[in-house]
């Protein structure tokens, strides 16, 4: 058993609240165990200013803030210059989700995805990605309704969970304690169809064998086939 009584392949008690906001086209409140995010769509019916005027694709992209009450101890508000870890988590949760929407059943459209953490116990990227495919169905649908997109650019669903070695165990969906010890700590992201958009894994300590990494890999894909199922 876990420190939090869950078996090694056993996610945290997930839910996603719809319509959480007023004004955002599409807005989901995220919770993966006391992980709690709240994500925001909204879309500009125009394209970015770097495309070229003959592209007529529409673009994703997400901005991400972990608030300062969120954590432990007070975090500094990114005023004037993002951390390279939120760029970086950025950037993931932009690119994870162009990967499940067709970018040309869009046209001339930035629907911007906003994931605020209030509450960080571990897993925060992956729980934005997943917040942030329903609030991106939800702004779609809207979007569709009011006759601006015609046709509907999803795909297919896409979500994303945490996964790593601790105290030499392969166990899923981490939060903050388990990740903090990990020897080998990893995040998997995976459309429905099992597609991967990506996986990254890095070891904290030694090396690993190659037959670990499938193993997580494969135990990950459980864990988000059970995400989807809740959506």
């Amino acid at each position: 058993m876990r420190i939090d009584g869950r078996k090694n392949d056993e996610l945290r008690p997930i839910k996603f609240t719809h319509n959480f906001t007023k004004h955002a086209l599409g807005s989901v409140l995220v919770e993966f165990g006391d992980t709690k995010v709240i994500v925001c769509a909204s879309a500009d019916l125009k394209k970015p200013k770097w495309m070229s005027e003959d592209d007529n694709r529409g673009w994703v992209t997400a901005e991400y803030s972990l608030l300062p009450s969120a954590t432990n101890t007070r975090c500094k508000r990114e005023r004037d210059k993002v951390s390279g870890r939120t760029h970086e988590i950025q950037r993931l949760i932009g690119r994870s989700l162009r990967a499940c929407v067709d970018l040309e059943k869009m046209p001339n459209m930035t629907i911007t995805i906003d994931a605020d953490v209030i509450q960080a116990d571990g897993g925060t990227r992956t729980a934005s990605i997943c917040g942030g495919y329903l609030a991106l169905k939800d702004a779609v649908e809207k979007l569709i309704e009011s006759g601006d997109i015609i046709e509907n650019p999803i795909v297919e669903p896409i979500a994303a969970i945490s996964i790593g070695i601790v105290d030499g165990e392969i166990k899923l969906d981490l939060n903050y304690e388990e990740d903090s010890h990990a020897q080998v700590d990893s995040n998997v992201i995976l459309t429905q169809s099992g597609k991967i958009v990506d996986f990254q894994t890095t070891s904290e300590g030694e090396p690993y064998e190659f037959e670990r990494m499938l193993e997580l890999f494969s135990l990950a894909k459980k864990g988000i086939n059970e995400i989807v199922e809740k959506y």
